[in-house]
Order: structure tokens, then C-alpha cells, then sequence
């Protein structure tokens, strides 16, 4: 009589052996731990402000080691937060393969790798840049895993709405990384990115809020319907349209900003009222299109630090 041995890992989890883990792709999961992508749109509205708060260009090698030091304190705090949700990781479609998931990375691993993240990065920017640009990388770092991943995630609805103040961070560092001190400017843009964030993300909630149910994180399409959201959508889409037009009359930029905030803003709120309209018609799956306004999100966000970045130019 034979006896078949049966796996006892979940389903594409690795041997957490090493010779069973090659280097190369050791080293590309470390990467992953720090979401790369993600991580793209934060530099995307730090180097712009850095240019706005210098009124034209930046010191290069300044813009060079901000960057570096907020890569790695937002890479950190990715890290952490993948090591403090690994069990629902593990249950989620859009996250089964992540490095922690799939044992390519061990817990010890991924923690270790995040405080260590966390340290550097908050050392360099406090010797190299100024300890101000420092701080406020360390308290975004702290603000999401402390109280976003581990206080509000699965705990209220409203959890991106606070939890995105961690992104909105990369504006102040960028402006302070410069003067070594916070304006209004920097604040106004802050705000823009603090109202942009739930209409970013929840059309992307909205898509995949199967997976949020299964695990019981309360994201608001999962114990909202379709039409509840959308209106909030818009709601943050109108008073984030709003905001980014302030540093027009405040006197912070020129003609050229205003006119693509206010091109791109109107393009959004096309798609945000498009997607309201569905919502309400009752359109759900594909039909419902919501991934259209995720998408724009992230050209709004792009096109408007750009314009950010060469107003001074245009003065």
C-alpha cells in the first residue's frame, strides 16, 4: 500500500527553504515589497513642488537624495504593511502573490527590511536634506501603518479617506526639503492630494470589492451600494477641483497653472459624473466603466504637478 504525501501550503506559497528561493528573485521581491508603482506617483508630486517652492530649478543633487530618501521611507512603510496584512493577502486575489504570500519573502524578512527602510530613510533625509523633511517622512511612515493599516483599515469605511494622508506626505517633503519650512502652497497641495484620494481609490475598491468582503475589510462600495458611492465620488471630486485652483489667487502661480487644473479638473469631473450616472441606472460588472475614472486619476494627478513644475518658468 502506497501513501501520497499532500502539500501543505495554501496554493503557490514557496518552500521557505532557500535553496528553493534563487537570488534573483529574492532580490526582485524585495523590490515588490516596496510596491514600486505606488511609489511612482508619490515622487510624481514631490519633484514638482520642489521646483514651484524654488521658484525654477532645484538643486539636482537635493532633488536626487529626497527622492532616494522618500523612496525608501515610503518603500518602508509598503513593507510593513504588506507584513501586517499577510493574512489577508493571502485570501485576496489582487494581493495572492506577493512576496510574503508566496514565502519568497519571509514575515521575519519583510519586517526586518521595513525598520531597516524605516531608519535609513529617515537618517538620510535628516543628515543630507534637513531634519524637517526627515520628521514629516518618518510621521507619513508611522501615520500608515500605524493608524491606517493597523487602527482604521479594518475597522471603518472611511479608512482611505484618513489613511491617505500618508500619501499626501511626498507634497510637504518636497516643499521642505527646499525651505526647510511648510507654506500655504504646500498645504494647499496637500489638500488637493488629501480629496483626490478617496475618488482614486474607490473606483478601484468598487472593481474588486469581492475581494475586500471575503476578507472583511470594510472599504465603502463594500457596505455602501454602487449609487453611495459614486455621489461621494463627486462630492471629493468637486471640493478637489476647488482646492487645486487656490494657488491662482493666493498668488503662488502664473497663468499656465490654473489653465491645466482647470482643463483636467473639468475632464474629471466628466468621468466622475459619467460614473454617477451608471451607478445610477443601475449598471454593475463591466458595464459600470468605473475603472475609466481610476485610470484618468492618475493622468489628472500627473498633468497637474507637471503644470506645477513649469509654471515658475512661465512667470
Amino acid at each position: 500500500m502506497s501513501v501520497t504525501a499532500v502539500e501543505s501550503r495554501p496554493p503557490g506559497v514557496l518552500d521557505s527553504s532557500t535553496r528553493n528561493r534563487p537570488f534573483g528573485a529574492r532580490v526582485k521581491a524585495f523590490i515588490a515589497l516596496t510596491k514600486p508603482r505606488i511609489i511612482e506617483l508619490l515622487l510624481m508630486t514631490t519633484i514638482p513642488v520642489m521646483f514651484l517652492a524654488a521658484q525654477g530649478v532645484p538643486d539636482l543633487t537635493l532633488v536626487l537624495v529626497t527622492c532616494v530618501g522618500g523612496y525608501l521611507s515610503a518603500g518602508g512603510a509598503n513593507a510593513l504593511n504588506m507584513y501586517i496584512d499577510r493574512d489577508i493577502d493571502a485570501l485576496m486575489h489582487r494581493t495572492e502573490q506577493r512576496p510574503v504570500v508566496t514565502g519568497m519573502v519571509s514575515p521575519r524578512e519583510c519586517l526586518a527590511f521595513g525598520i531597516t527602510l524605516a531608519v535609513v530613510s529617515t537618517l538620510m533625509l535628516g543628515l543630507l536634506v534637513n531634519w524637517l523633511s526627515g520628521f514629516l517622512a518618518l510621521g507619513a511612515l508611522l501615520f500608515y501603518v500605524l493608524v491606517y493599516t493597523m487602527l482604521l483599515k479594518r475597522r471603518t469605511s472611511q479608512n482611505i479617506v484618513w489613511g491617505g494622508i500618508a500619501g499626501c506626505m511626498p507634497v510637504l517633503i518636497g516643499w521642505s526639503s527646499v525651505t526647510n519650512e511648510v507654506s500655504w502652497a504646500a498645504v494647499i497641495l496637500f489638500m488637493v492630494m488629501f480629496f483626490w484620494t478617496p475618488p482614486h481609490y474607490w473606483p478601484l475598491s468598487m472593481k474588486v470589492k469581492d475581494d475586500y468582503a471575503r476578507v472583511g475589510v470594510p472599504m465603502l462600495p463594500v457596505v455602501a451600494g454602487n449609487k453611495v458611492v459614486a455621489n461621494q465620488i463627486v462630492i471629493y471630486s468637486w471640493v478637489m477641483v476647488g482646492t487645486s485652483l487656490l494657488l491662482w489667487p493666493l498668488g503662488y502661480v502664473g497663468w499656465f497653472y490654473p489653465v491645466v487644473a482647470l482643463l483636467a479638473g473639468g475632464l474629471w469631473l466628466w468621468e466622475a459624473h459619467a460614473l454617477r450616472a451608471r451607478a445610477r441606472a443601475g449598471l454593475t460588472g463591466a458595464k459600470l466603466k468605473e475603472m475609466r475614472l481610476f485610470h484618468w486619476s492618475i493622468t489628472y494627478v500627473s498633468l497637474v504637478f507637471i503644470a506645477v513644475a513649469i509654471d515658475p518658468f512661465l512667470r
